[in-house]
């Protein structure tokens, strides 16, 4: 039961790194579009 709840948080804190770096990409993305550093065609 214990090993569950290990592997369960694991998975948690992998799923919340992968969040948190597409949102990193998602911001430097909107501010490249916003700086007019990269255009929409």
């Amino acid at each position: 039961m214990s090993e569950l709840f290990t592997d369960m948080d694991a998975e948690i804190q992998s799923l919340e790194a992968r969040l948190e770096k597409a949102r990193q990409v998602k911001e430097g993305m909107m501010q490249n579009l916003l700086t007019g550093r990269i255009r929409l065609v």
